[in-house]
């Protein structure tokens, strides 16, 4: 009998949560067999959405502790932590210690073929990811532990990607300026939210904010070298990042084939809308489970093209949208590595050409 296809969540928060949910409503078309999930803390204001993630059939886990707090508050436990980790095909690890976790947990089984994810703040848990940019970075056997990178750093290298490098792969970056103005807080949290624009240091001189080194380490794990620098400030909004971004090229480049790269990918959604807060409410209207699945909305009228060679642009960040994707395709890659894309073809109506 064939080992049954286990993915495992640990964390239930802005990326965790809408995790488990699609993992569970898609998993037939994916080919998972069961997903589980570990929440650490037992509080009443979450028994909602334990109870939602339970009902889509999604099994919770606890740390062994905490098992009768949980069960005293309506909340059933089938495992306890550490077995639902050793049960797993895959773990994806959506909390902010990620890294303290390997060392702690996932490093005692790392021998024996289970995939490890981490999201964008764990630096060094293993080689950074983002769909459609590196996917052919990834080694079977070889690869365990992957760092989905943040949704700006998937921003980020779309933009590079789409328009510097194009379906050839030709390396036509001089080089890459970005300003991240991203927003203060998820919908999801209740605080850390600030009253006015509050600006970032560069902690990096060389590539300036934590989304540069990112994008330039994505793009070294296929060969290539780019010079790429951000910068970040923080929005009083919720709604959702925005990046303008300054592309200067080896070679010229005119609007209509700028136009035509972005329509070949739909990794890059386009739209006429001036405002995230209308983007924002596309997704929420018409995307997976609120979420637009693209790396990048490219707000048309802001495009220029400065003597030929220098794209400039504003664009919107589709938050953890395309992070999650990134996550469940490197999940299903560790499961089926010959035939993951294929099995995404359930979420590909949730990507759009145009917003």
């Amino acid at each position: 009998m064939a080992q049954k296809k286990i993915v495992h969540i640990v964390g239930t928060g802005t990326i965790g949560e809408p995790l488990v949910v699609i993992l569970s409503t898609f998993k037939e078309q994916f080919g998972i067999d069961e997903v589980t999930f570990h929440k650490r803390t037992p509080l009443i204001t979450d028994r909602s959405k334990v109870h939602v993630s339970c009902a889509k059939g999604a099994k919770l886990a606890v740390d062994k502790e905490s098992r009768q707090k949980f069960i005293e508050m309506g909340m059933t436990p089938s495992f306890e932590a550490e077995e639902a980790i050793e049960r797993a095909s895959v773990v994806i690890d959506c909390t902010p210690v990620g890294n303290k976790n390997k060392e702690k947990l996932y490093n005692k089984y790392a021998n024996n073929g289970r995939g490890f994810i981490a999201q964008g703040s764990e630096d060094g848990f293993g080689k950074k990811y983002a769909r459609g940019i590196n996917d052919k970075a990834l080694v079977k056997g070889q690869d365990q532990f992957i760092q989905v990178v943040s949704c700006n750093t998937h921003n980020l290298a779309v933009l590079i990607d789409t328009i510097a490098l194009g379906p050839e792969k030709e390396d036509n970056l001089a080089e890459s300026r970005f300003v991240c103005m991203r927003r203060a807080n998820d919908l999801s949290q209740e605080g850390d939210f600030i009253p006015a624009p509050e600006a970032s240091k560069h902690d990096d001189a060389h590539y300036g904010t934590h989304q540069g080194h990112d994008a330039h380490e994505l793009f070294k794990t296929v060969g290539l070298d780019l010079n790429i620098f951000s910068s970040a400030l923080k929005l009083n909004t919720q709604y959702m990042h925005t990046i303008h971004f300054n592309l200067r090229l080896r070679r010229s480049i005119d609007k209509d084939e700028l136009m035509r790269r972005f329509r070949s990918t739909r990794r890059v959604a386009i739209t006429n809308k001036a405002s995230s807060a209308s983007v924002f409410s596309f997704g929420r209207d018409h995307g997976l489970f609120g979420r637009i699945l693209n790396q990048t909305v490219i707000v048309a009228q802001s495009l220029a093209i400065h003597n030929d060679k220098e794209v400039i642009g504003t664009c919107f960040t589709p938050q953890d949208g395309n992070s999650l994707l990134s996550s469940i395709a490197a999940s299903l890659w560790f499961m089926y590595p010959d035939s993951y894309e294929e099995k995404l073809a359930p979420v590909r109506p949730y990507f759009f050409s145009e917003i």
